[in-house]
């Protein structure tokens, strides 16, 4: 067996720069005090670790359940449940063992019986497809003792390690949206629909514990109503608010910090739809555009342009040529869109969830973009929980405006939902070229066959306009000067225990 070297560097993602400087230690070490922090959604789409796709749930959830291991601010990954792994020599077989004192919220001890059921629960597929796509590689899992679990695989996979984050569970947990438990250094207390969710630090917690016992997510749904409540001091912190919002807190009891979300914000287009199954109609919005017209307007100038479904945490991956597969071309669009029937253009409806301003602000300039084409695009403002069950899962949409992230940092994470047959490509995207260059890439050991591969793939969708590809936004948070601690993730996650209260 080979040690597979757990600290594994995924990849290290450029960390972000406070633009108000924070000064102070931490004002005690045990867990006391209490934080409240906006969020923009109720998380509808449940609390069963295995099964939420809102990427607002999954980054609290990451706060209460753990995996084998788990990603740390640098994108790399820690162990976790696990202390240890040991990869075979033909990279089919991963032995872990389970880390001592590691316990559950409702006290009792993690076993290799919970691991071994959360794995079989995450490769079920009776569903459609695993839970964890990953998982369907899985032949065999086995305890061989108390502490120690042998997975097999069926082939070789070089991004296997980074899918053993999913959630562990308890065996006797048969209702997981309800009983939330899992091992994180947060608990979860309660949830008042559409108003809060409240977690308690785990004092039972196997690394180091939360500093802050008590954490109030406050659903703030109306972003017109976030400063307000910033300033009124009814939230002491929220993620992702606009440069506007940024600039109307200048002077006051607020930092605000500069990040990245890391995800891909698109003009997301349902191309089973009319006129949307004719790529050149999908050339032709993408010729429409200009992204920095976006950013200046949305962000202040800032953000990353993309030209594909990758951002640039990714690294090696991220290719920055395709940005100029469509530099705007107003007259090439509109050349398009006569080939394709269209001369006069043709009218669509972008469905954009009402909280997210970043994602409404884009909307309006695209429409006005769209307009030197002749196409008129409108607005259609909804509620999270419609987005969620009419657009994402009931693919009932012509296009939308939203972000999509990445459960781990492999290009597989962002690759996978556009395969043909796959259950989250919400876009009914179908290519078989895209479908051959994904199996080749997946089935490949070589690291740089499988980049080629994944490439190729980012070069399809570009190609071929999938989507109309806009920028990875930047993100700027609002915390109280009066705390600390916050931490950017190369993935979108609040890491809730490094927050912390300052001394006076």
């Amino acid at each position: 067996m080979k040690k597979a070297g757990l600290v594994l560097a995924v990849l290290l993602a450029t960390m972000a720069v406070a633009l108000g400087g924070c000064t102070g230690g931490k004002a005690e070490e045990t867990t006391s005090g209490q934080i409240t922090i906006g969020i923009p959604q109720d998380l509808e789409d449940g609390l069963d670790p295995h099964k939420v796709s809102a990427a607002g749930t999954k980054e609290i959830l990451f706060n209460i359940y753990e995996g084998l291991v788990k990603y740390d601010e640098s994108g790399d990954l820690k162990p976790a449940v696990a202390s240890d792994v040991q990869t075979s020599s033909d990279g089919l077989v991963y032995t872990f063992t389970l880390r001592d004192g590691v316990k559950f919220h409702n006290g009792n001890a993690v076993t290799a019986e919970d691991v071994i059921y959360s794995i079989n629960r995450c490769a079920d597929a009776s569903g459609g497809e695993a839970l964890v796509p990953a998982f369907a590689n899985i032949t065999n899992i086995e305890k061989k003792d108390d502490k120690t679990v042998e997975v097999a695989l069926a082939a070789p996979d070089t991004d296997f390690l980074a899918s053993m984050t999913a959630a562990i569970i308890p065996a006797d947990n048969a209702d997981p949206a309800v009983n939330v438990i899992g091992t994180g250094p947060y608990r979860f207390v309660e949830r008042a629909p559409q108003e809060s969710i409240t977690l308690q630090a785990f004092e039972d917690y196997w690394g180091e514990k939360a500093h802050i016992k008590d954490v109030v997510l406050k659903v703030v749904a109306n972003p017109d109503a976030i400063v307000m409540e910033l300033k009124g001091g009814s939230i002491d912190m929220i993620a992702r608010i606009t440069d506007t919002q940024a600039a109307e807190l200048q002077g006051s009891d607020f930092n605000v910090l500069e990040g990245t979300m890391n995800l891909v914000q698109a003009l997301y287009l349902n191309n089973a739809v009319e006129p949307f199954t004719d790529a050149r109609v999908r050339q032709a919005l993408c010729y429409a555009i200009d992204p920095q017209q976006i950013m200046d307007f949305v962000s202040g100038g800032k953000g990353t342009e993309l030209g594909s479904s990758m951002f640039p945490a990714f690294g090696k991956y991220f290719d920055e040529s395709l940005n100029h597969t469509y530099d705007k071309d107003v007259e090439k669009a509109k050349a398009l869109l006569a080939e394709a029937g269209y001369p006069n253009g043709f009218s669509f409806t972008m469905s954009v969830p009402s909280n997210y301003q970043q994602h409404i602000s884009t909307a309006e300039v695209l429409a006005e973009q769209f307009k030197e084409i002749g196409v008129d695009a409108k607005l259609e403002l909804i509620e999270w929980d419609s987005w969620l069950s009419d657009v994402y899962v009931g693919r009932q949409f012509e296009s939308t405006v939203i972000g999509v992230d990445a459960s781990t940092l492999t290009a597989r994470a962002l690759l996978e939902r556009f395969v043909s047959d796959n259950g989250k490509n919400f876009i009914n995207f179908a290519s078989g070229d895209y479908d051959k260059a994904f199996a080749a890439a997946v089935a490949t050991t070589d690291d740089a066959e499988q980049t080629a591969q994944y490439k190729k793939c980012l070069q399809i969708l570009s190609e071929e306009a999938a989507n109309v590809y806009i920028q990875d936004l930047p993100t700027f948070v609002a915390l109280n000067k009066k705390y600390d601690g916050y931490k950017f993730y190369p993935l979108y996650v609040q890491d809730l225990a490094a927050l912390y209260e300052k001394e006076e």
